[in-house]
């Protein structure tokens, strides 16, 4: 399944044209609009999903796309990743859906699996983009436990939940 353009991609799509430059990684890539949008900056994009399917899809668009769950096939540094990671509440989501918007139990497991790894991933001054709505618990938290340091840029308000993102370093 891939994960088709939201409300959260288009949020963080904004700040992909802002930061994208140098060696770019988009984790979770999807159906590829984040890593078209760093293409305009830079030819340096590698897309990654955990969906084949996704992966295969992109590398149809021109996108050099792999297959990996987070890091597990990735071994280089990149000055921005971005990361927009399925974050909901595992009994919130549709089973069908389960892979694109469930980030576990509780909903921010796979946000807490990207940020134990993420730091090697990144160059010297190197930065994450990433996108999480306030139905996700403690994700300031995790960015604490893990020692980055991080700003909120933007956020979208609905009568049920928020989404942020953030850039992180």
């Amino acid at each position: 399944m891939i994960y088709e353009p939201a409300d959260d991609s288009f949020l963080l799509n904004k700040y992909v044209k802002e930061f994208a430059k140098g060696k770019v990684l988009d984790m979770g890539c999807g159906s590829g609009i984040q890593s078209l949008t760093a293409l305009e900056n830079t030819n340096d994009v590698l897309a990654s999903d955990i969906s084949e399917e996704a992966a295969n899809y992109c590398k149809k668009k021109g996108i050099n796309a792999i297959y990996s769950d987070l890091f597990s096939n990735i071994k280089e540094k990149f000055d921005l990743i971005i990361f927009n990671p399925p974050y909901l509440p595992k009994d919130d989501v549709d089973k069908e859906f389960s892979l694109t918007l469930s980030g576990g139990k509780k909903g921010n497991e796979i946000i807490e699996r990207f940020l134990k790894e993420a730091k090697k991933h990144l160059n010297e001054n190197g930065k994450i983009l990433i996108v999480f709505s306030s139905l996700t618990p403690d994700v300031l938290k995790l960015f604490r436990k893990y020692k980055y340091k991080f700003k909120k840029l933007d956020q979208l308000n609905f009568f049920f939940e928020r989404i942020f993102v953030y850039i992180i370093i």
